[in-house]
């Protein structure tokens, strides 16, 4: 593995993070893992708009990201839009506020905006389904919450780890679609922030993240019929900032971070075999990225090409097919 090297320490009070991450990456080596041959990376046409700590989601073959910062270090409520069939970028309707670090959700089509931090450096309870060429507002949720992930099961949105109002987030929020109201459960075991998410075979996943005292290799599923968290296999690379997407061959993803240095790495557990799985690294190492899959194709959008305030409008998506065969949705 490459040394990645960085001119300045990073300055994590701009985005209201926790204090406190040790200023050195872990240089202990991974784990051997398998790596997936057979797999490339290829550039998509470029976001119009550079930037970090976005939320993004797919609905059928388009690919929404949503808010975050741009160079200036402004807070933004732009939405553009990618059609993965034409490769071709569009505007989408402003969010009714600007967040960054907010989560996004696609059930049955219908694209969700949850909490995030808003300009006045507070996290947001509020939370929005977008109707044809505006956003409506839905219920808020039970607590601000920013910095966490989204995960769709059905009928259901599952908002886990994060920043609350008083610090980390203790507990998971579930939105009920249908009956337009949240209730809560219980968070991860591991307490973080900065983390990555997705949902496999009725299970919500959370990867990675970090707290005030470092980057975490941490990796917990949660079974909602039992109401139970497990812990599994750690992430072979520890990262917070990093984005986490599901395949329909099985697989959760795991790509990019930061602290010190960008990460551009993507690893993917096998959750039927077990085990974690080295793919190819992304072409531009980022943190603060947008990961979502389309088909069998896992696209990496905007974040940050280096630690702390830093933009990118890079897009980059590798076909994920080689893992297997596609089991479900």
């Amino acid at each position: 593995m490459k040394a990645r090297l960085i001119a300045a320490p990073l300055s994590l009070g701009l985005f209201g993070l926790l204090v406190g991450c040790e200023d050195q990456r872990d240089t202990a080596p991974r784990p051997h893992l398998s790596t997936v041959a057979g797999m490339t990376w290829h550039t998509v046409a470029p976001m119009t708009l550079p930037r970090t700590e976005v939320a993004a989601t797919a609905a059928g073959q388009r690919i929404y990201v949503i808010g975050g910062f741009v160079a200036d270090g402004a807070t933004v409520a732009t939405v553009e839009v990618l059609d993965t069939i034409t490769g071709r970028w569009t505007r989408g309707p402003d969010l009714p506020l600007a967040v960054n670090h907010a989560m996004a959700a696609t059930v049955d089509g219908n694209v969700y905006v949850f909490g995030g931090w808003r300009t006045d450096k507070q996290a947001s309870a509020a939370a929005f389904r977008l109707d044809g060429a505006a956003w409506r507002p839905i219920a808020e949720m039970p607590q601000p919450r920013a910095a966490g992930v989204s995960v769709v099961l059905p009928g259901s949105v599952y908002v886990a780890g994060g920043v609350a109002r008083s610090g980390l987030a203790e507990e998971m929020m579930v939105y009920d679609v249908a009956n337009d109201r949240w209730t809560t459960a219980p968070g991860p075991p591991t307490r973080r922030e900065h983390l990555g998410g997705a949902a496999s075979g009725g299970r919500v996943y959370t990867v990675g993240g970090r707290t005030g005292a470092g980057n975490l290799t941490a990796f917990e599923v949660y079974d909602p019929n039992s109401a139970q968290w497990a812990t599994l296999p750690d992430l072979p690379t520890a990262r917070g900032g990093l984005a986490g997407a599901a395949t329909c061959t099985g697989h959760v993803v795991a790509v990019g971070g930061e602290i010190p240095a960008t990460f551009a790495e993507a690893e993917a557990f096998d959750v039927r075999g077990g085990r974690w799985l080295a793919l190819p690294d992304m072409p531009t190492a980022r943190h603060g990225l947008g990961a979502v899959v389309v088909g069998t194709t896992l696209y990496t959008l905007a974040g940050g090409p280096q630690p702390g305030l830093h933009v990118t409008n890079a897009v980059e998506a590798i076909d994920l097919a080689g893992l297997g065969a596609c089991t479900g949705p």
